[in-house]
């Protein structure tokens, strides 16, 4: 008797029952740029250089993490669709970049295709929110690699800025500020930590309703991953910002001390924002150290922008303009 692909664990039915509503969510996304449907072998994408002087193209590629862990707890699917973009145009905004196009990869055990359509609907979100077009990516079966009913999630995204505009830091002096942008509660980032302390030491119901959050710890966790590309276009091209952070994996002195040279370092105002209820309470249920907080966690600060001090009234001037709400955090300082 033969067999057949699905009785390996591959079924090729089920790949075929999203393929519609995924090329329909993708091309929902496309700018003129994008010169044919999804589907080929490879996506095209035409850029307009007329924009440029001299165009660099930047790149990033970034998952999810084990954040997955709470949307598969949680049934759902769609706002980590949403991380993956955000925070991939995070990355490359911090260089100034403009965001062209993204691509992804799904893999899992046996695909279900109501979760596989979630998931690009998020991304399809996040990309429309982000002037970025979702042009092609791909779904891997691998019966006895993923456990059953989890997948992997990861990104790729390609961006464009002028060489004479990159953000990189190499203009940061002794003097310069700190000005932090909020976060969205944890993003993507330190969720092995918090598995550990709510799941396995407080056994923690996600679902159930938490006074002191306003709301459920599944809710919480799954908050969206805050794109900052409204804030970073603002105020990208002026002459007022030395460098940009993303706080992701590291922490606030982590990633931002990546933009410094050896000369510098930071001294930050830890008490200078106000810190998340989730931050504390994780903290309190796990016995952490300030310190190991600070390492692992973004702590309400999702953003800094590195600021020349006699230019700070007017990056404020921007960014309340559109609504964005900012603290001053530090400043960079000679390393003695």
């Amino acid at each position: 008797m033969s067999i057949t692909y699905k009785d390996a664990g591959v079924n090729l039915n089920s790949a075929d029952q999203s393929t519609q509503q995924i090329a329909a969510l993708a091309k929902s996304t496309f700018t003129e740029s994008v010169l044919h449907d999804v589907g080929l072998f490879s996506g095209f994408f035409q850029p307009d250089l007329s924009r440029y002087k001299e165009p660099v193209l930047i790149s990033s590629i970034d998952g999810v993490g084990t954040k997955l862990k709470i949307a598969f707890l949680m049934h759902k699917h769609d706002t980590v669709g949403q991380d993956l973009v955000n925070h991939c145009v995070n990355d490359i905004m911090t260089c100034g970049a403009d965001p062209l196009f993204f691509l992804d990869y799904i893999g899992t055990q046996a695909l279900d295709p109501d979760v596989a359509v979630d998931i690009v609907k998020g991304m399809s979100r996040a990309c429309k929110e982000n002037n970025c077009a979702l042009i092609g990516g791909e779904t891997a079966e691998m019966p006895g690699f993923y456990s059953i009913g989890e997948y992997d999630l990861a990104g790729t995204i390609i961006g464009m800025v002028d060489k004479c505009e990159i953000i990189d830091g190499s203009t940061i002096e002794t003097g310069d500020l700190l000005l932090g942008l909020p976060s969205n509660g944890l993003h993507t980032n330190g969720f092995s930590l918090v598995r550990k302390v709510l799941l396995e030491m407080k056994n923690i119901n996600l679902h159930s309703y938490q006074e002191k959050l306003n709301a459920s710890w599944g809710e919480i966790l799954l908050k969206v991953h805050k794109s900052y590309k409204t804030a970073i276009d603002s105020v990208k091209h002026s002459k007022y910002i030395s460098g940009i952070s993303h706080i992701t994996g590291g922490g606030l002195e982590g990633n931002t001390n990546r933009l410094l040279s050896k000369t510098f370092k930071l001294d930050v105002d830890w008490d200078s924002w106000p810190v998340p209820p989730e931050f504390s309470l994780i903290q309190q249920y796990g016995d952490i150290s300030d310190d190991e907080m600070r390492r692992v966690f973004n702590l309400g600060i999702g953003l800094v922008f590195v600021v020349k001090s006699a230019y700070l009234d007017d990056i404020k001037t921007i960014l309340k303009s559109i609504d964005e709400p900012c603290y001053e955090i530090g400043k960079v300082v000679d390393y003695v």
